[in-house]
């Protein structure tokens, strides 16, 4: 897939297409077409900054919002329907909706700088039932930060950028992946206070 081309041939509607595809779960090169947009506009002109911001964040926006509806229906059902089967019992459901409804929105609104997070963090809010009034807002400030900041480093900043984004998602997934396993050893260790905690907030069967 040749982004500079889509974003030549088919400029914003590209863009769109690309970051919302990713938001929603598909792993698309999201970010680099906004890299990519921003680049292209720097050096032609024939893309407007100020509209590639608007539509980064609105794609971001709209594609998240779409992945956690289809998480907290779709997601949801399948992981109560068939999560026995790998271990994902009604108590460590209670378990992430718990921790979703107290940390959530610092996972969607980090989540979005983060490639691996930034995929999938809105489909797995929406199955571990976080409350969408919460989501909304950590959503819409992040997929706003997040496409300001990449429009102006890009417009800005040029090639640099684009020869640095491959070394900056390395490091981003580098963390990410040393924050996952700091949470899973620490998860195992709090699994019995967290499920008492997760109880005590849902009493009962899941709905």
């Amino acid at each position: 897939m040749n982004i500079g081309h889509l974003i030549t041939d088919y400029g914003y509607l590209a863009l769109f297409t690309l970051i919302a595809a990713e938001s929603l779960g598909i792993p698309l090169p999201g970010e680099t077409a906004l890299i990519t947009a921003g680049i292209y506009a720097g050096h032609t002109h024939r893309l407007s900054p100020w509209l590639i911001f608007a539509v980064a964040a609105g794609a971001a926006i709209v594609g998240d919002n779409a992945g956690y509806w289809i998480g907290h229906s779709g997601g949801y059902r399948l992981a109560r329907r068939h999560g026995p089967k790998v271990r994902l019992d009604e108590r460590k459901l209670k378990i992430a909706r718990y921790l979703f409804d107290r940390h959530g929105t610092a996972v969607v609104f980090f989540g979005r700088f983060v490639a691996v997070l930034r995929t999938y963090a809105a489909f797995l809010a929406g199955t571990s039932q976080m409350r969408w009034r919460r989501f909304l807002p950590a959503n819409a400030a992040g997929g706003i930060v997040w496409a300001g900041a990449y429009t102006l480093a890009a417009y800005l900043g040029g090639a640099a950028l684009q020869r640095a984004s491959g070394i900056i998602d390395l490091i981003l997934v580098g963390a990410a992946v040393l924050a996952v396993a700091a949470t899973v050893v620490w998860l195992r260790r709090r699994m019995g206070v967290l499920g008492e905690r997760a109880e005590a907030a849902y009493p009962g069967p899941l709905e």
